[in-house]
C-alpha cells in the first residue's frame, strides 16, 4: 500500500473532508499546499494523481494522533522523512489508542489470525533481532476491518468476500471417492 492509499482509507473511514484533511496537517504544525489535498486523492491512474511524500504523510499521522488523542504540551514531533508500514501501524496504534488484543481481535473480525509475539515484532526498533517488517497485506486487512468496524453500512472496498473458498468445486486431494469396480452380475440371458 501507498501513503495515498492510506490517506484515501483513513479519510473514507473517519469521513474527514478536505477541510479537516488540511486542519490535521496544521495540527502537526505542518504546512502544505491545500490544493495539493484534492491531487493526493485521485485514483493513481488519473493524469492529475500527485503522489504524497513520506514527510507529510508522516506530519498527517501526527497530526492524526493529536486529533484522535489530544495534542502533547512541548514541541511536537518532527515528521519521518522515510516512512514503512511498521511507522504507519504504530502511529494508527498510538493515535486509536489501540493495545495488542484490540489490533488481534480487529484482524481476526476479517479472518486474519495474528499471534502477540508476531505483532510486537512490528513495534520493535530495526535492529532488534527479533524486528520483523510488516506486509502490506496486514495493513490492508487491517483497514478493511477498521472500515468494518467504524462504517458497518459501507460497503466493502475493492475486496469481495466470497461465502465458499476459491476452489470449492474441485476435488481435494485425499478427500476424492474411489469407485470400487465391481462385475456385472450375471443375468440368466447369459
Amino acid at each position: 500500500m501507498t501513503n495515498n492509499d492510506y490517506l484515501r482509507r483513513l479519510r473514507f473511514i473517519f469521513q474527514l473532508n478536505d477541510k479537516k484533511v488540511a486542519d490535521i496537517f496544521k495540527l502537526a504544525q505542518h504546512k502544505i499546499d491545500i490544493s495539493d489535498i484534492p491531487l493526493w486523492l485521485k485514483k493513481d491512474e488519473d493524469k492529475d494523481f500527485k503522489e504524497i511524500k513520506d514527510i507529510d504523510f508522516a506530519a498527517f499521522l501526527n497530526g492524526f494522533i493529536n486529533l484522535k488523542r489530544g495534542k502533547k504540551e512541548g514541541a511536537q514531533p518532527k515528521p519521518e522523512h522515510k516512512l514503512n508500514n511498521n511507522i504507519v501501524l504504530r502511529k494508527l496504534k498510538i493515535a486509536l489508542n489501540w493495545q495488542d488484543d484490540n489490533i488481534i481481535k480487529l484482524l481476526e473480525s476479517v479472518n486474519f489470525r495474528i499471534g502477540r509475539s508476531e505483532l510486537s515484532a512490528f513495534f520493535r526498533k530495526e535492529d532488534n533481532r527479533h524486528y520483523r517488517a510488516c506486509q502490506s497485506q496486514l495493513m490492508r486487512n487491517l483497514f478493511r476491518a477498521l472500515q468494518q468496524q467504524q462504517r458497518p453500512d459501507a460497503p466493502v472496498t475493492r475486496e469481495k468476500i466470497d461465502s465458499q473458498p476459491r476452489n470449492a468445486n474441485k476435488p481435494q486431494y485425499g478427500r476424492q471417492q474411489i469407485q470400487i469396480w465391481k462385475p456385472k452380475p450375471k443375468t440368466n440371458k447369459d
